[in-house]
């Protein structure tokens, strides 16, 4: 049995930044790292972004065995919040004083396809698929939402032909405007994907060495693979079962403290409560996970910090880019402010006439100015956001 001074569960970008933190005030304080990845922390944005773009590998690792002892290709199995005890998959235990549960989350998968499908998560999951790509011509993305949109837009930018099946009548419907993302559904025709909305995909099976590919409205798609993007559900099991308390995630106080003493929770698998929104909420996205983890490990080393960060995400679809805070909801009220209608502009998202979230199409360097906003109490009018960017 292992004692460490602070042992983290997960090895994502959250884990990764609780271990600077913890630098930053203890310097030489154990820190145990428990990854059920073969592979040491990345930047897991580049996955789907610059590896395709020739970003180079090395450049993705994050150095974290330079603080902390890697305890790879493991799975914590149990944890006794009262004996202060963590046990992995091979049996072996682990003692801590401080405990943090980056678990992140895990692919939704389809009932069929076994082994035939790749949900796009990890470093494991780029290198099959990146192999694939050097070797074949056709694959089929399954979803057209954050992670899908992305692989479609990678996958052709190296030359493969790709068809995009999705549930939605557009490319992002979920969360953009209807305009916008129909949009989308033609730019990304123009760029030779073939999109196919408002259709699922009923059956993967194999026929040598192709896949074929069925939906529900009848079409038969033979290709060379298949790749999932359909969201993720939060890792809360470990949590749960050691008695944690578990509401969409795993529940955190303002110090991202458990109910459980001396053990933190962050990243994906995170509920906390978002300032900019008012409300407690999960957010699966770099920005969050660093900024969390970072004043997690703080935390946990004797800073009793607050975590009032207004997170960001942002996403690169072929020439096109967006930065975006906040709630972003397609149901929800919708103001477009376009410089250029589709190719440079804001839209804000509005509750009760309080801005929740902000898109900024192709618009850089205004994030924090979407912050702010965020935090305003309004009420705001369409009039009153229109230009607002140009002020």
């Amino acid at each position: 049995m292992k004692h460490y001074k602070y042992l983290i569960v997960g090895g994502g970008l959250a884990g990764d930044a609780a271990t600077r933190g913890i630098r930053e005030l203890d310097a030489d304080g154990s820190i145990g790292l428990i990854s059920m990845e073969p592979d040491p922390p990345y930047m897991r944005p580049n996955l789907s972004k610059g590896l395709w773009k020739g970003r180079p590998i090395e450049k993705i690792w994050r150095k974290t065995g330079e603080r902390a002892e890697l305890i790879l290709g493991r799975k914590a199995t149990a944890l006794d919040s009262k004996k202060k005890t963590v046990r992995d998959d091979k049996g072996d235990e682990y003692t801590y004083d401080k405990l943090l549960l980056a678990t992140g989350g895990m692919p939704i998968r389809l009932p069929f396809g076994d082994g035939d499908i790749i949900y796009f998560r990890d470093f494991q999951d780029y290198q099959r698929l990146r192999k694939m790509a050097d070797e074949k011509k056709h694959f089929v993305v399954i979803g057209g939402g954050f992670i899908g949109s992305e692989i479609a837009a990678a996958l052709t930018m190296v030359g493969k032909k790709v068809t995009m099946v999705f549930l939605e009548d557009a490319i992002s419907a979920l969360v953009f405007p209807g305009d916008l993302a129909h949009f989308l559904n033609d730019y990304y025709r123009e760029k030779g994907v073939e999109v196919i909305s408002n259709d699922s995909v009923a059956s993967v099976q194999r026929d040598g060495d192709r896949l074929v590919v069925h939906t529900g409205s009848g079409r038969r798609i033979e290709t060379d693979g298949v790749v999932a993007g359909i969201g993720i559900r939060p890792n809360v099991t470990l949590a749960q079962e050691a008695g944690l308390k578990i509401e969409n995630g795993i529940v955190v106080n303002e110090r991202l403290e458990t109910s459980a003493p001396d053990i933190y929770a962050v990243g994906d698998a995170a509920n906390f409560f978002h300032v900019g929104l008012g409300k407690r909420t999960r957010v699966e996205h770099e920005d969050n996970a660093v900024f969390m983890g970072k004043l997690a490990g703080r935390n946990m080393a004797g800073a009793s910090e607050t975590y009032d960060h207004v997170p960001m995400f942002y996403s690169d679809l072929f020439e096109l880019g967006y930065e975006a805070v906040g709630e972003m909801s397609s149901k929800m009220e919708m103001v477009s402010d376009w410089e250029e209608p589709f190719k440079k502009g804001v839209v804000y998202y509005l509750e009760d006439g309080r801005v929740r979230g902000v898109l900024l199409w192709n618009v850089w360097k205004q994030v924090d100015n979407a912050r702010a906003l965020m935090m305003e109490r309004g009420p705001f009018q369409a009039e009153d956001l229109r230009g607002r960017n140009k002020r």
